[in-house]
């Protein structure tokens, strides 16, 4: 296994929207081992492929408080939400920054396991937000785009900031 390096907002290659995974073999299996490494290394609770610039629909999640739960999901799709709700977001690649953010309170979501297997999932809560803001990652949208342009510069410009002052 091994630690990926994180794309950080606003990196143009986060803009790119992932190709699903046509089959789930050793290399798609090595991807997912590596991407949990990594966030659970950060530490964070969710990271998509796409945040490692590997441009395929992969999502690791992990919201269990002693990092034991790992769920991934492979072309992941939501076919159903209802309900909203906010909720302070953060983000491995745009680190420090959390802002609330609209999203469905509860979801259905159908996706392939590590293993290939199609299964359904439905989730709630901490968990809908998790899946959506990564499926958000593979669609090549970060969650500040959902904050108002201002909010918007004014990360890029806090970011921007950041980088200069440890390089």
């Amino acid at each position: 296994m091994a630690i990926l390096t994180i794309l950080y907002y606003p990196d143009p290659r986060l803009y790119q929207v992932a190709k699903p995974v046509a089959r789930v073999d050793a290399t798609i299996r090595r991807l997912v081992n590596d991407m949990a490494e990594t966030m659970y290394a950060v530490p964070g609770i969710g990271l998509a492929a796409t945040q490692v610039d590997m441009h395929l629909q992969v999502i690791v999640i992990d919201i269990s408080e002693d990092k034991s739960q790992l769920q991934v999901f492979i072309n992941p799709k939501i076919v159903n939400s209802s309900g909203s709700q906010d909720y302070e977001e953060g983000c491995l690649s745009v680190p420090g920054i959390y802002e609330n953010v609209t999203r469905a309170e509860k979801i259905t979501v159908e996706a392939l396991g590590v293993d290939g297997k199609p299964f359904k999932l439905g989730a709630e809560r901490l968990l809908a937000v998790c899946i959506q803001h990564e499926i958000d990652h593979l669609k090549g949208k970060v969650f500040v785009e959902y904050l108002s342009q201002l909010k918007q510069a004014r990360i890029k410009n806090k970011l921007k900031k950041r980088l200069r002052v440890t390089m």
